[in-house]
């Protein structure tokens, strides 16, 4: 998979080959790496019960076919400097959806991105500094984009992680 790819989450649908079923070692090795992004090859393979080079020829193929998108560290935004959070609903231009995705996903603090259905269209997440950053953000930077034709700003006064782990169940059972 190219880099780039997994670097901005938006794959080609044309370059991704089609999904295969994952069998109960995928789902293991994808939940053990959802807990635990850092595991290494050996630890992974102890856990379910295969060879380090089965183990690493699976994450390999689960990457290769967008199963695996990227590794990254859970950010506890408060304690990194990003103290206000906020979700904001975007109403853009029909047909302006790649358009404004760029222009979203270069904004400071964008940490997701979903184009969505119902009464309006994308989703936006954002952690910033403090409220006046994100009323910067909002007002000078979003609100600026020609094809947004509205926003509203939902703060968040408190968010909960549900990565998985042992104590919560996931859906790859």
């Amino acid at each position: 998979m190219a880099a780039e790819q997994m670097a901005d989450g938006a794959e080609d649908p044309g370059q991704v080959p089609p999904a295969r079923p994952l069998d109960s070692i995928d789902r293991d090795i994808l939940r053990l790496l959802q807990t635990d992004g850092r595991a290494s090859i050996r630890s992974v393979a102890d856990r379910v019960h295969v060879s380090r080079a089965n183990a690493y020829a699976r994450i390999n193929r689960l990457i290769d076919d967008g199963v695996i998108r990227g590794f990254s560290a859970r950010v506890n935004h408060e304690r990194a400097g990003q103290g206000a959070s906020a979700y904001i609903t975007l109403k853009i231009v029909q047909n302006s959806w790649r358009t404004v995705r760029e222009q979203l996903q270069a904004l400071p603090g964008a940490t997701h991105i979903a184009l969505v259905s119902g009464d309006f269209d994308v989703l936006l997440l954002v952690h910033t500094p403090d409220n006046r950053s994100l009323r910067e953000l909002v007002l000078t930077r979003i609100q600026a984009i020609p094809e947004v034709l509205s926003t509203h700003t939902l703060l968040v006064f408190e968010e909960t992680d549900l990565a998985p782990g042992p104590e919560r169940p996931t859906e790859l059972s």
